[in-house]
């Protein structure tokens, strides 16, 4: 089995008005990755890039150990894209009957009925009829049940009711118990990540800040909140961005345990990687 489910090494893309890259991303094998940026990121080119979509400008991409041209290596692949959904006039079970026509003896029938009983799907009714919820389902469904290596998940989770959300994380570590089995996913809910990631990677205006590990990410950054003098006993390198107000100083640094230690006076909470967002689009704002 390989260790990495996908590589991106190198990649660009040139849109008129935007530029994604050069970014460096690996998704290791039995992995969930989450992909967290503000509008207009990248997140969703680079989803689609490493998905075969659209063809990179520059760079090269490793999927499955193959090339997301490779027909073989894409039938491994399970992906949902937020608003990419079905025609409205068919019904699941058109879907079922249409999907085991593209993926032959991958598609497991079985499965996909277990998957639409259990989101509650009539497979007789029209996709038309389905809330947004109920749609998100299905493609979640539709992309489970050829038995796929990687999950590529584009907002996948964004809109829906909090025991909707509760469900598909649900599922998605029980996909993951698999160890041949790995999930990338982009999402603006980064409390859904913070509880089933294992790793964190961040753009920011087409180029990727950092990736790390989820856990150690959460150590590393904290929430200070002190005076102007305070912060200033500080090494450089450590405050990343500071926002100033009538009651002092809030900033975020990195090396929370030894900023605590500097300033044992001073409030120095753990950073959520909202907060951690935040502060970076901040910075690079002024």
């Amino acid at each position: 089995m390989a260790n990495e489910a996908a590589v991106l090494r190198g990649v660009q893309k040139q849109y008129k008005d935007f530029t994604l890259g050069p970014i460096d991303l690996t998704v290791p094998t039995g992995t969930i990755v989450g992909l967290v940026g503000e509008n207009g990121a990248g997140k969703t080119t680079t989803l689609k890039l490493l998905c075969g979509v659209n063809p990179a400008d520059a760079g090269e991409i490793t999927l499955l150990g193959s090339r997301p041209t490779d027909t073989a290596a894409r039938a491994r692949l399970g992906v949902v894209f937020e608003d990419a959904y079905f025609y409205g006039g068919l019904t699941a079970g058109h879907i079922g009957k249409s999907m085991a026509g593209i993926f032959g003896s991958r598609w497991n029938a079985g499965q996909f009925a277990d998957l639409l009983e259990r989101f509650g799907l009539d497979e007789k009714k029209k996709v038309s009829e389905y809330s947004r919820g109920m749609r998100m389902k299905l493609s979640l469904a539709t992309a489970l049940a050829h038995n796929p290596d990687l999950l590529v998940l584009d907002e996948a989770t964004a809109g829906l009711d909090p025991v909707v959300r509760a469900e598909m994380l649900d599922l998605f570590l029980e996909f993951i118990q698999d160890e041949g089995h790995s999930i990338l996913m982009s999402s603006h809910i980064t409390s859904d990540l913070e509880q089933v990631a294992d790793s964190i990677a961040y753009l920011h205006h087409g180029k990727l800040l950092f990736h790390e590990d989820k856990d150690a990410l959460l150590q590393e950054y904290g929430l200070l909140r002190c005076s102007r003098s305070q912060l200033e006993k500080l090494p450089a390198g450590t405050v990343v961005y500071t926002r100033e107000g009538a009651f002092g100083c809030e900033s975020l640094v990195k090396g929370r345990t030894e900023v605590q230690q500097l300033l044992p006076e001073a409030v120095c909470d753990p950073a959520a990687i909202d907060d951690i967002m935040r502060f970076y689009s901040g910075r690079d704002a002024q």
